[in-house]
């Protein structure tokens, strides 16, 4: 008989291929058995060397196969078989990286990274033996498919190997093949795995040397190179800076998004949600749900960023009535928000600026610039009109102390407004409609400062002043904007008033030019009173009442086009709104812009079907990133999203609405997310599907009073359809124990236990073993809330439904719920023995052997082993073991055999893991 080592031998030497195929297959086999000698482990691993020579590629392919698992049983046994691997198997493997066949190649690149992962490959020979082997297969003048390969294999092993072998030996050749103008194959791979060599060297050396190869294969010739940057976007950056992030690779990503080619679009945009994903502010992005579990934090952050005590005690009250983030406005915003108060204020219309700051103040989830225009309202305000009782009042000697203290603040308030004024850009006049105004008010107060004429001219100074070059001047421009409208009845005879009113202000003109020349001539000639008194009556009386409406007839104009302007310019009004809520500071916009076009049917034509589905697949991720604050980006998005025609994204949705309300928090899950939550209850089975397997995690978001809205609609989820759907049935017993805690014990009574009792006579077994449960913990729901009446009518209710049950399938149903009560001890053993052990004991002489091989399986493997029944003698143990006794001399085998062996007994143990391989 010939030992395994001339075995061995015998069948090398063959000149039959699948001879030496299979003595490859078998080395590990005469490996193990001659292990235990030293020499005969060297001898069959020097004829492994000799069978790494073979011709035939299908024997060497097999041979580098099982290499790993020598390799293995070689450090496992290394004591025996010392520096086995390093000499005898890792050259085989470094060789066949350069073999001319396909096969062995891909074979020995697989060994090599197993190897590298199991962690039996030497420091000292990866430096010395792979990597230098891997550099000359990547030089210019080597094999196009072996060079593609050998970038490919350093890229994976760069992980591995570490960041120290990766930047000294792997990393400049890296840097090379990604700048190969020969093949495009190469930089292919590079691409493919630009984002695994950047999160091992880190962001130094990212940003120093790879990021400027990057940018160059994201601008690549080849759309293939191009979509795999596109591909791996998120990886590069995540290894990156923010500031990075934002200024140079957000550019980079657009280009890639704008792509002439379809398929570097497509995976662009697949990525463009993970790759918002990465502006995330770690220290900013823990969640709390429920706003007044951040309330004690928020305040300790304001009171650290307070410089005054009054500041801290302000911050700690507002975050007492605003149980949400707090946001210290900037020097900036307090600018923006003086400008916007202060015109609201000189227009004349402080009380819209007030009735805003009401309206926001009901909802202070979060601090948005229009909240901030408000609360700088408040404090403007009180300086305004100090400043217009100075101007209205007759001398300046008899204001307080007070009102100089808040003239002086409104003087530095109006320095700020004449450097905003300056500003190019504010945000209030971008984004607001531009309607012509008139500020005649502001004309009628100026009355302290102004050139006064003696007494005769005081009553006529005014009016003249009020039709000013300047208002005739508005005039003619609103005239001139409405003659574009000039077909509309309502805007013809606008532009006659105003026509009118522009004609009366010039004839006025003259005659109050004239007036005021006769009244200087008579004041020069006459002193006394009464000439004064007939001068002051020489004035023509046609003066004021043709001023007077004329100011009418222009405010009336100004209102009219004001209006029309509203109604004309409605849907320019509605799409700046909303690029208006589109606004944030935490992504670059324009990325924000393209994720949220994936939504245009537009879209799906011309990049991808389903696009959709990954933009609804990443929106969590990016509402997590722009955090619930910025909600109001990505809303109507969603809400596009809830009711896209594709049930695929609905699906995704549903499956992901729990991640999202904790995002969103518990005011936006019910203003925005509840709606959407109660239309996927009545949508397709697979969209039902997501809400259901996370029902719980939705619905203990929610308030109690909400909460109690869905026992209602829990029944629904019984009717599917496909009735053959038995898994969803499965997933709502599995939910229902969970939400047992959600509601209290009346509840669970009235609207769960109904559903509960259906899903027991299901019919599927796996449905109703859940059920079994779900009762179970129904019963120590009730037994724990001190529920008695409801628990023991509970009780009653099964036993009527089961254990008197015609059907025989019945009566198992009532033992299996008395052996979940028992083995989850959801009942004290006392309380069991009242209300249920008498009916179970009862079945002892059911007329169908499943209903009683079940119950001596219960009563022998799980009632005995309750120390109600081991320490205590009493009429209950007596009773069991009557009935135990009664079981054994069954005439079925199957009871006997239940009955009779201690359960203890392996067999016995086994067949009570299987109960519905012969109960159903």
């Amino acid at each position: 008989m010939l030992t395994p080592l001339g075995r061995l031998d015998k069948y090398a030497a063959s000149e039959n291929i699948f001879n030496r195929q299979m003595v490859a297959r078998s080395l590990l086999d005469t490996l193990k058995a001659v292990s235990d000698d030293e020499k005969d482990c060297i001898a069959v691993l020097e004829r492994v060397t000799r069978l790494a020579d073979d011709s035939e590629p299908m024997v060497r392919a097999e041979l580098m196969e099982q290499v790993p698992h020598i390799a293995v049983f070689c450090q496992e046994n290394r004591p025996s078989i010392p520096y086995a691997f390093s000499k005898y198997l890792l050259p085989i493997v470094v060789r066949y990286l350069a073999d001319q066949n396909n096969q062995v190649r891909k074979t020995s690149q697989s060994a090599l990274l197993i190897l590298l992962e199991q962690e039996i490959i030497e420091r000292y020979d990866v430096e010395e033996k792979v990597c230098p082997v891997l550099i000359d297969l990547t030089a210019p003048d080597s094999n196009d498919d072996v060079k593609t390969e050998a970038v490919a294999i350093m890229c994976k092993m760069a992980p591995m190997v570490g960041r120290d072998i990766t930047e000294r030996l792997i990393l400049p050749r890296f840097c090379e093949m990604c700048c190969d103008s020969r093949m495009f194959h190469v930089r292919k791979v590079c691409a493919a795995n630009f984002g695994d060599i950047c999160s091992v060297v880190g962001q130094e050396a990212t940003e120093e040397m790879l990021l400027p190869r990057f940018f160059q294969l994201c601008s690549d010739n080849v759309w293939g190179v191009r979509k795999a940057c596109a591909e791996c976007f998120m990886a590069v950056s995540c290894a990156t800076a923010q500031e990075t992030r934002r200024t140079k690779l957000s550019s980079v990503f657009i280009n890639l998004i704008s792509d002439p080619s379809k398929w570097v679009r497509q995976a662009a945009f697949q990525s463009l949600g993970p790759f918002i994903s990465t502006f995330a502010n770690p220290s900013s992005s823990t969640q709390y749900f429920r706003e007044e579990e951040l309330r004690s934090e928020d305040c300790q952050k304001s009171m650290e960023n307070s410089t005054s005590t009054e500041r801290k005690d302000n911050t700690t009250a507002d975050s007492d009535t605003c149980g949400d983030v707090i946001i210290e406005p900037t020097i900036d915003d307090f600018h923006s928000s003086c400008h916007v108060a202060l015109e609201c204020i000189l227009n004349g219309d402080p009380q819209r600026s007030i009735h805003e700051q009401d309206s926001n103040s009901e909802s202070c989830d979060h601090t948005s610039p229009c909240e901030q225009c408000t609360s700088a309202f408040t404090a403007i305000t009180p300086c305004v009109e100090v400043n217009r009782d100075s101007r209205n009042s007759s001398g300046a000697g008899q204001q307080s102390t007070d009102n100089l203290n808040s003239a002086q603040e409104c003087e530095t308030i109006a320095a700020v407004q004449s450097i905003l004024e300056q500003e190019q850009y504010n945000s209030f006049h971008y984004w607001r409609t531009p309607i012509p105004e008139i500020n005649i008010d502001l004309e009628l107060l100026q009355t302290d400062k102004e050139v006064r004429l003696p007494d005769l001219s005081e009553a006529a100074a005014p009016y003249p002043s009020s039709i000013s070059t300047a208002t005739r001047k508005e005039l003619e421009e609103m005239i001139e904007n409405l003659e574009p409208h000039i077909d509309d009845p309502d805007v013809k005879a606008q532009v006659q008033v105003l026509a009118a009113a522009l004609r009366a202000s010039s004839l006025d003109l003259q005659e109050e030019t004239s007036s005021v020349l006769i009244v200087d001539n008579r004041i020069e000639s006459e002193n006394s009173a009464d000439t004064d008194q007939q001068q002051r009556s020489s004035v023509p009386t046609t003066v004021v009442p043709l001023i007077t409406e004329t100011i009418e007839s222009i405010n009336s104009s100004r209102r009219r086009l004001q209006s029309y302007s509203e109604q004309s310019t409605n849907s320019s009004f509605s799409a700046a709104e909303e690029g208006k809520s589109r606004v944030q500071n935490i992504i670059p916009q324009a990325l924000l812009e393209q994720y949220l076009s994936m939504t245009d049917p537009s879209r799906a034509q011309t990049v991808d079907t389903e696009i959709a589905k990954h933009c609804a697949y990443s929106l969590p991720g990016v509402a997590l990133t722009l955090g619930r604050q910025n909600w109001h980006c990505l809303k109507n998005t969603y809400e596009t999203l809830a009711s896209d025609i594709q049930w695929k994204v609905r699906r995704t949705l549903a499956f992901s609405i729990h991640e999202l309300a904790v995002i969103l928090g518990d005011h936006l899950t019910a203003a925005d997310l509840v709606p959407i939550f109660n239309g996927f209850l009545k949508d397709l089975d697979e969209v039902r599907i997501g809400v259901l397997k996370h029902l719980y995690d939705f619905l203990k978001l929610l308030h109690f009073e909400k909460r109690r809205e869905y026992l209602y609609q829990l029944q629904e989820f019984l009717v599917t359809d496909n009735s053959r759907n038995w898994r969803f049935r499965a997933e709502l017993a599995q939910q229902l124990i969970l939400l047992l805690e959600l509601y209290s014990a009346t509840d669970v009574y009235e609207y769960l236990r109904p559903i509960a009792l259906t899903l027991c006579t299901d019919k599927v077994s796996s449905v109703r073993w859940i059920s079994f449960k779900l009762i179970s913990e129904m019963i120590r729901k009730l037994h724990c809330s001190a529920s008695v009446p409801l628990m023991i009518n509970f009780l009653h209710e099964l036993i009527d439904k089961f254990c008197c049950c015609s059907k025989w399938s019945g009566r198992q149903t009532f033992v299996f719920i008395c052996q979940a009560i028992i083995e989850e001890d959801c009942l004290p053993m006392d309380l069991f023995a009242l209300h249920l052990l008498p009916h179970l004991l009862r079945l002892a002489s059911d007329r169908v052997p499943n209903v009683r091989v079940l119950l001596a399986k219960t009563l022998r493997q799980t009632l005995l082993d309750k120390e109600y029944f081991l320490n205590s003698s009493n009429s209950d143990q007596e009773a069991v073991e009557q009935t135990i006794m009664a079981l054994q001399m069954d005439h079925d085998s199957d009871v006997k055999y239940f009955a009779s062996v201690h359960p203890s007994n392996t067999k016995i143990a086994d067949d009570a893991m299987s109960t519905t391989s012969s109960t159903y």
